[in-house]
C-alpha cells in the first residue's frame, strides 16, 4: 500500500492508496496552520484503520518537500523518512507546487501560488495538461513578492492560498474552496484549489503523472542564521 501525506501549507493532508491502480482507500485533511506535528500521525492512524491495513502493509511513502515554512514541512518530512526507515520501504518526495497544479481541472497553462507567510508567496508556472494528465513545470519554485511577480502570473489562471491572500496585486480575483476539492473560482473559472491534495499525491505517484525526487525539503529562503564570518575589528579605519 501507499501512503500518502502532505504538511507543506496549513493543511495536513493523509491518504492511502493502491499501489497498483492508485485507487484510494482512505483519506483524511484538516486545515490549522499551526498543529501539524500534533494532527500528523493520528490522521495517519485513522487512514489506516478505515483502510483495514496495518502500518506493516505499507510499501512506499510519498510525502510532499514543500517548498512551505520550515515548522509544517519538517514534520511531514521527518515523519515519512523515519516510517521508511523503520519498515524498511521506500520514501519519494514530489514539489507540493506540483501537486496544487495537477489538481486543477482547467484545461490551460496554470501558475501555482501558495502563502509563504511574510506576505510572500511561493510560486511556479505549468504547461496545460499532457494526455494523461500530468503537467510540466516550465518555470519555478520561487518565493517572491507577489507585486514583484504579478507581471509573471499575469494572463494565468491562478490556483493556491496565494491566490486567496494576494488575488488583486496578482490580477485575479479568487474564492478558496476546501482541501482536496479539484478545482475553484477565478473570474469565470472553476473554484480555486487552496491547499494540495493527499489523494492527488498518492494517484500521481502511482500512475506516474507527477515528478518524485528525493525526501528533501525545498525551502527556497536562506537561513536566517548563518555561520559567523569571524572576529571584525572595532578598530578604526
Amino acid at each position: 500500500m501507499l501512503l500518502a501525506f502532505d504538511t507543506s501549507s496549513a493543511a495536513v493532508t493523509v491518504a492511502l492508496a493502491d499501489p497498483v491502480s492508485g485507487n484510494v482507500l482512505g483519506s483524511s485533511t484538516t486545515v490549522d496552520a499551526l498543529r501539524h506535528g500534533e494532527l500528523l500521525a493520528p490522521a495517519i492512524a485513522e487512514v489506516l484503520a478505515t483502510a483495514g491495513v496495518g502500518v506493516k502493509d505499507l510499501t512506499r511513502i510519498a510525502v510532499g518537500t514543500g517548498p512551505g515554512p520550515f515548522t509544517g514541512l519538517r514534520v511531514g518530512l521527518v515523519t515519512a523518512r523515519t516510517m521508511a526507515d523503520v519498515l524498511g520501504i521506500e520514501v519519494v518526495g514530489v514539489c507540493s507546487l506540483d501537486i496544487l497544479a495537477k489538481q486543477s481541472s482547467l484545461a490551460l497553462p496554470v501558475a501555482v501560488a501558495t502563502d509563504a507567510r511574510r506576505k510572500e508567496i511561493y510560486w511556479a508556472l505549468y504547461d496545460g495538461p499532457a494526455a494523461d494528465g500530468s503537467r510540466r513545470r516550465l518555470e519555478g519554485p520561487a518565493v517572491d513578492k507577489p507585486a514583484d511577480v504579478a507581471h509573471v502570473l499575469a494572463g494565468l489562471p491562478v490556483i493556491g492560498r496565494g491566490a486567496v491572500l494576494y488575488g488583486e496585486v496578482l490580477g485575479a480575483t479568487a474564492t478558496g474552496a476546501s482541501a482536496g476539492s479539484a478545482a475553484g473560482t477565478i473570474g469565470d473559472e472553476p473554484e480555486l484549489v487552496e491547499y494540495p491534495s493527499a489523494e492527488v499525491l498518492a494517484t500521481g505517484v502511482v500512475t506516474g503523472t507527477l515528478q518524485v525526487t528525493a525526501p528533501d525539503p525545498l525551502y527556497l529562503r536562506r537561513p536566517d542564521v548563518t555561520m559567523s564570518g569571524g572576529p571584525k575589528s572595532v578598530l578604526p579605519k
